[in-house]
């Protein structure tokens, strides 16, 4: 009788078939010691198995287990990091933070400021926004030297109406840079799948990874802060 204690290293079998993976670790090592003992009991007497390949089988089920604690405790670390992360974004709710964004959601009214940076020198600068309805709207950024360039948004002057805006920056050098936009930290939350989001004001949602600067408390928060003393 022939008992096969692993198959391609991840799958116990007995000869009636029945099979165990690797997601409970302590019942799989109680099966394979049981399995063990029934192949040691059930060798040929005239033609024992060779002590190696007991080894070679135990050597296996420790590498399986070593990997499925690794996998389980990778998986904590990143659940408690994640913890950590909303919590210390959670302090930050109220201050203002610069973003990455290829759009801007205005108010019709709010002057909304944002910086770009140029790697190259440029003699005509502009900053075009465009509506849901596709019209382009320009802003005249003027000559610009390689660094970073602060630009402001005026719903009012330049007659925009409030709504959402893709953004994206014209240079005589034809480069296309990313765009950073303030606003202020409104509320940090999980999503569905794990993931942080975030809301910033100006923006909308967006993810941590968007998040270029913190800027500190926003002018708001500070007078509400100052008042409470």
């Amino acid at each position: 009788m022939t008992v096969s204690l692993l198959n391609n290293g991840s799958t116990t079998s007995t000869s009636s078939g029945t099979s165990i993976t690797g997601n409970a670790s302590s019942e799989a090592s109680n099966m394979f010691t049981k399995l063990l003992v029934a192949q040691i009991q059930n060798q040929d007497p005239l033609s024992p198995t060779d002590p190696a390949q007991f080894v070679q089988q135990l050597t296996q089920l420790s590498q399986t287990e070593t990997l499925q604690n690794l996998t389980s405790l990778t998986s904590s670390s990143a659940s408690v990091l994640q913890s950590m992360q909303v919590l210390a974004l959670g302090a930050q709710v109220g201050s203002n933070v610069m973003a990455e964004t290829t759009s801007v959601a205005l108010d019709g009214s709010t002057k909304v400021t944002g910086q770009t940076t140029l790697a190259a020198s440029s003699t005509k600068t502009t900053l075009v926004l465009t509506g849901s309805d596709g019209v382009k709207h320009n802003v005249n950024l003027g000559t610009q030297a390689p660094g970073t360039v602060a630009f402001s948004i005026d719903p009012a002057s330049l007659g925009l109406p409030a709504g959402t805006y893709t953004m994206a920056v014209e240079t005589s050098s034809k480069e296309t840079p990313a765009l950073d936009i303030q606003g202020r930290l409104n509320s940090v939350r999980l999503s569905s799948a794990g993931s942080v989001v975030l809301n910033v004001s100006n923006i909308g949602e967006t993810s941590t990874t968007a998040i270029t600067a913190f800027n500190g408390p926003s002018t708001a928060s500070a007078s509400a802060a100052q008042s409470s003393l």
